[in-house]
């Protein structure tokens, strides 16, 4: 494929989706004997946090919620979910206030927090927003994107693949996201990628009536990804606007 040599050659000016940004050790050496006096106030007690426990519970819940482990309607409390993940109820508390404001929990007084249910709908109004918003960008971009600028983005679309291929509902919802982030990117408005991935990312929330993905649904999907790159790289304007359009009516993904 034309598209697949031009890329072979080029290096991608970003790490990847799957790095992390590793957290650097602060090391706080011992107060030297003697050193300390009366008249020196002793410094204040700094805690250090190597990992966000909060942030860990927070993605642990939201990849809970996709894979359907986390039914719509259900009431879950802190402290069992804390036990669940081996932690103290405070870090889950936390987490799911987060996950209320998003909408993606609502707050049971004195009981805890209860997954929202949400109906078809709810989900193609998502999708006719998400549209509205990433469908102009993209052809604009189809227009004024050289062949070369899309090569970095060939490592998402095939993330996006492998995690269908297994059924990793999780996996597959980070890959689908990044995907579209990165392609929003090359627009270089901030805001627009951060709005549409809160949209997006709404739109991957659990039906009522369907809480779990299907396999087929998600390699379906995976698979418009792949066929929209290879538009894009083309500069095919009208496949791409027929691509991302049809995207965005099916699964929303």
């Amino acid at each position: 494929m034309e598209q697949g040599r031009a890329c072979e050659e080029v290096r991608p000016p970003y790490a990847s989706v799957a790095s992390v940004t590793a957290h650097s050790s602060v090391r706080v050496p011992e107060q030297a004997r003697g050193e300390h006096t009366h008249s020196e106030p002793s410094p204040p007690r700094v805690v250090v946090q190597r990992h966000s426990v909060r942030g860990q519970i927070l993605e642990a819940l939201r990849a809970a919620l996709v894979d359907g482990e986390l039914t719509p309607g259900q009431v879950y409390s802190a402290p069992a979910l804390g036990a669940r993940f081996g932690v103290s109820a405070t870090p889950v508390r936390e987490a799911m206030q987060r996950l209320a404001v998003e909408g993606a929990v609502e707050v049971v007084p004195n009981r805890g927090f209860r997954v929202a249910q949400r109906g078809p709908r709810e989900l193609a109004e998502l999708a006719e927003v998400r549209a509205l918003i990433e469908v102009p960008v993209m052809l604009r971009l189809a227009r004024t994107v050289p062949t070369a600028g899309w090569c970095a983005l060939r490592p998402l679309a095939d993330a996006t693949v492998a995690a269908a291929a297994v059924g990793d509902r999780a996996s597959y919802a980070e890959a689908d996201r990044a995907f579209h982030g990165a392609v929003l990117a090359l627009s270089g408005n901030a805001q627009l990628v951060a709005v549409a991935d809160e949209l997006h990312r709404r739109s991957q929330w659990p039906l009522e009536t369907n809480p779990v993905t299907r396999r087929a649904d998600l390699l379906a999907d995976a698979s418009e990804h792949t066929a929209l790159l290879d538009a894009l790289m083309a500069q095919d304007v009208v496949v791409v606007q027929s691509l991302v359009r049809e995207h965005f009516a099916g699964s929303g993904g």
